[in-house]
């Protein structure tokens, strides 16, 4: 009797749980700051704007906390999260439209098609903020600090471009300074622990779900700030050779 009650709540809060996601996806569709795989915005975001500030990225954004608090923190500057949880970005999109920040939009698609929706040079920089840090071997080429996502970033960021990560995972800190180190990529900022720093800067205050969840149980929240070079090189060979013993 117990199991047959058990499993009946289970079934209607899952049933709950699915018409409160239909109920999202029927509403981010009627929200003017959502696109979801818009066909013709490349070269067109600051028409979407309505002004020639610079656009900047948040990618796997989830509930969208970080474009939102970005932007509340620089009005003068444009926030796009992206994410292909239409129920998540449903919560950061909610938000926006309700306190009026008119420099924040969110884009519903796979990260790797972010250059369709953009045209060389139209970002400013890109943040990743506590992505899914894909921790098996077999899932590295998923991690959104694998070469193969930095070569899409390669063709939409502005030359000095920064790229932005913020995790709580150290496999995916320590695999993203391996890169960085194999590549040559310049290093703007690297952090091994924001918590033990006296003095944040108001852009790494911020706080996402996730991060609140640590779910790394690392008790570390780790940033590094990188560019990417002009020309992006190949060195892939010796990734993989590295990466073997890991």
């Amino acid at each position: 009797m117990l199991f047959h009650s058990l499993f009946l709540v289970t079934a209607l809060h899952l049933q709950a749980m699915a018409q409160k996601k239909l109920k999202r996806f029927g509403e981010i569709k009627t929200f003017a700051n959502v696109l979801e795989y818009p066909d013709d915005m490349k070269g067109r975001w600051n028409d979407f704007f309505k002004n020639d500030n610079p656009v900047n990225l948040e990618l796997a954004c989830g509930k969208g906390e970080y474009a939102i608090g970005l932007a509340q923190i620089y009005p003068e500057k444009n926030y796009i999260g992206v994410d292909i949880k239409g129920n998540r970005l449903w919560v950061g999109a909610r938000f926006a439209l309700n306190h009026h920040l008119n420099n924040v939009a969110f884009l519903r698609t796979q990260i790797h098609k972010i250059n369709t929706y953009f045209y060389a040079n139209e970002i400013d920089e890109i943040w990743i903020t506590f992505p899914d840090p894909q921790l098996r071997l077999s899932k590295a080429k998923k991690r959104l600090t694998h070469p193969a996502f930095l070569r899409l970033y390669h063709q939409i960021l502005k030359p000095g471009g920064k790229i932005h990560l913020k995790t709580d995972s150290p496999d995916l800190y320590n695999f993203t300074k391996i890169v960085i180190k194999l590549y040559d990529l310049p290093i703007v900022s690297d952090i091994d622990n924001i918590n033990l720093l006296e003095n944040i800067s108001d852009e790494l205050k911020i706080k996402t779900h996730y991060e609140s969840l640590d779910i790394a149980e690392s008790n570390c929240i780790f940033y590094i700030c990188f560019t990417l070079p002009e020309i992006f090189p190949d060195n892939d060979e010796s990734l993989a050779r590295v990466l073997k013993p890991m």
